[in-house]
């Protein structure tokens, strides 16, 4: 994945993973610089609102950030609405919708 410019960053406490994350990176022609992209990010929902997402969030922007990404973007479920609104506290903004088809 590293090859690939992904990472995986993980949470732990006590020797116990508690969180994970993934990122990626894209180079596209419509924007000045590399984008970062959260794919993916679990926290155990015992050890919710801790910190530990947005220390796992914070890990990742500065690992793009380091890749030469000039924003990030993050991708949830619309139905995911408390992940929403978790972003949302730490500045992020819905700036586009995504459309998908399966193959």
């Amino acid at each position: 994945m590293s090859a690939e410019g992904r990472a995986v960053l993980v949470a732990e406490l006590d020797g116990a993973v508690v969180g994970c994350l993934s990122t990626s990176v894209m180079r596209v022609l419509h924007r000045p610089a590399p984008v970062g992209r959260i794919s993916m990010m679990v926290v155990d929902a015992a050890l919710r609102s801790r910190g530990i997402g947005a220390a796992l969030v914070r890990a990742a922007e500065d690992t793009l950030a380091a890749q030469g990404c000039y924003m990030v973007e993050v991708t949830s479920h619309v139905r995911r609405t408390e992940a929403h609104r978790f972003y949302e506290k730490l500045g992020y903004e819905q700036t586009s919708v995504r459309l998908a088809r399966m193959l």
